[in-house]
């Protein structure tokens, strides 16, 4: 069986699975994948408009034109400290406020700069973190790149309602002490682009050729992460081909663990290959990348990944330590007096992370204490964890552990808390003596708590540990977590990508599918730009579907996607990116 007849045959078994159900019209508003047509506008204002030329800096340009470097980083962050020639960027115009033209002629040191007007707002903007729109800005990339709301931009620039996002545009994003530092990637691609990638999946289509559809996708998990990344990367193409990117991809299928990519990397030339997306086994990474000598993408997580080495490999998701380091600083940066916890489990590894969280925690000059539980015979007691409760301050419970047991014991134990009965003091004292020998006997003392007590819990992954726990309890806690994933139902993209995923597969797409599209689409979106993958990577952080990608950017180590949201639940079951 080829691939072809493989993923034929992947693609009618979902069909079957699905049937018409899916198959229901539906309205959708129809836009151009992540590219938004600006047109320009200018007004004589206070903000004119600089381009950067070869080798400048902004520490360069700031003393050319003599002002102050923090407020060109201030008024253009999204662009870093070594912009790239041609960029245009916004200045302070020295001139504005004794004699305001549209166009100035600036010299200093010899040099004269000509510097052109640019749209920008007239109320101070000293405490607002500033955006200048560019070409392929929408609200939904800049929300998602800020983490704000549409409503918040358009609050802070009333002009939106009426004349939407505009070239050139200068908006107040959000106030300056909730300024997320991170650079936003701008997407560009050069003329006549060809890229030429190759893809490495364990497909094992001639294994699966004598094997019915529905056995080979009932329970085969590794058949359907293989089939799922392969159909979102397929769309992936075809949105990079309709914005003129000519995409030529090889396709391998590397079979079982260690049986056929011997004989690929025998017999294939990888130089003129851009990039690979894959293999999928961790163990055959690194031996891709040593003998391919181009980038290798590794498109799933794999607590193998840690040990990965080699500067060619570049890790699509980050290492569980980076999630925990995350999470700490989230609490770092809101702690306001908390009683932390850490419940943490008897391996080896639950107790070095816990030990590690306590250790940065108590760093912070205002806790002064950190307390870790840990089980007692296999399970986290009660009494324990109630007992360490403070009814009068806000309790933030930190999970250090994957035990499923352990974690559903702590979300149980802080969902049903004793707390005062108003009725009590109605008993006469032959009951309340009796309720008490009874309580005496069976399980150790707690203490009463009121109705009000506030409790958070905070965990690492929301993995298949909190699968049979009630999301209503999760919401009730505020259960806030780390995720590699946030999806944004309401955007038109991802309607657009479910629509276009529905039509060729039948299918809505799962996690897999959505990972394959925003992995594939990125790196070619960044080798369009006609940079390497690590010069794009400086360049700052890309938002796709579902997926953030902030890439670590040493030039002779493995890289790393350290893009990691930070969620929380809201009352109402729904989810809230706090960043």
């Amino acid at each position: 069986m080829s691939i072809e007849s493989y993923m034929i045959l992947a693609q009618n078994h979902q069909q079957l699975l699905n049937g018409n159900k899916f198959m229901r019209e539906f309205k959708i508003i129809i836009i151009l994948f992540f590219v938004m047509i600006a047109t320009s506008c200018g007004q004589q204002k206070k903000y004119i408009s600089y381009t950067v030329k070869k080798g400048e800096t902004i520490k360069v340009i700031a003393k050319r034109l003599g002002v102050k470097t923090k407020d060109l980083i201030r008024l253009n962050p999204d662009i870093g400290r070594k912009p790239a020639p041609e960029t245009v960027i916004i200045i302070p115009n020295k001139q504005y406020q004794q004699n305001p033209i549209n166009t100035t002629l600036v010299e200093k040191n010899e040099a004269t700069v000509v510097l052109d007007e640019v749209s920008t707002i007239d109320e101070p903007i000293n405490d607002f973190v500033l955006h200048k729109v560019a070409k392929g800005d929408t609200f939904y990339n800049l929300t998602r790149a800020y983490n704000v709301s549409e409503d918040q931009l358009n609050n802070l620039n009333p002009s939106l309602q009426t004349t939407g996002l505009q070239l050139q545009m200068l908006l107040k994003i959000k106030p300056v002490e909730d300024e997320d530092t991170l650079a936003l990637y701008r997407d560009t691609i050069q003329e006549n682009t060809v890229l030429k990638l190759a893809m490495m999946l364990p497909f094992r289509a001639i294994e699966y050729d004598t094997i019915d559809a529905k056995d080979i996708f009932k329970t085969n998990k590794l058949a359907n992460i293989t089939t799922d990344i392969y159909l979102g990367a397929s769309i992936a193409i075809d949105s990079l081909r309709k914005l003129g990117i000519d995409v030529e991809l090889s396709v391998f299928d590397t079979g079982r663990k260690d049986t056929k990519l011997d004989s690929i990397l025998a017999v294939t030339d990888f130089s003129n290959i851009d990039a690979i997306i894959g293999p999928l086994y961790s163990e055959e990474v690194p031996k891709v990348a040593n003998k391919a000598g181009v980038p290798v993408i590794f498109p799933v997580y794999s607590k193998n990944q840690a040990s990965f080495s080699s500067s060619k490999i570049i890790k699509s998701f980050a290492d569980r330590e980076e999630h925990q380091q995350a999470l700490v600083a989230h609490v770092l940066a809101n702690y306001t007096n908390e009683n932390i916890l850490i419940i943490g489990d008897s391996s080896a590894t639950s107790i070095s992370n816990s030990d590690a969280i306590k250790s940065v925690l108590l760093q912070h000059d205002s806790i002064t204490e950190a307390q870790i539980i840990y089980p007692d015979q296999g399970y986290i007691r009660k009494d324990y964890i109630i007992n360490a409760l403070k009814p009068d301050i806000g309790n933030w419970v930190l999970l250090a552990t994957d035990n499923r047991v352990i974690s559903s014991d702590v979300i149980n134990s802080l969902i049903s808390l004793p707390v005062e009965d108003p009725e009590e003091d109605e008993e006469d004292e032959e009951d309340k003596e009796d309720k008490k020998d009874e309580k005496e006997s069976d399980e150790p003392e707690m203490q009463i708590l009121p109705e009000d007590t506030v409790i958070k819990v905070f965990g690492i992954f929301k993995s298949s540990q909190f699968d049979k726990i009630d999301n209503i309890k999760l919401a009730k806690l505020g259960f806030t977590y780390t995720s590699d994933t946030f999806i944004d139902e309401n955007s038109p993209e991802i309607h657009l990508f479910h629509k276009q995923y529905l039509e060729k597969n039948h299918a809505y797409p799962s996690y897999y599918a959505t990972k394959g599209f925003d992995i594939f689409f990125d790196i070619g979106m960044r080798l369009a730009s006609g940079k390497t993958l690590k010069e794009t990577f400086k360049e700052g952080t890309s938002y796709r579907l579902e997926s953030k990608f902030e890439y670590t950017r040493s030039l002779f180590k493995t890289s790393s996607n350290q893009g990691i949201y930070i969620v929380e639940y809201n009352p109402d079951l729904t989810l809230t990116r706090v960043k």
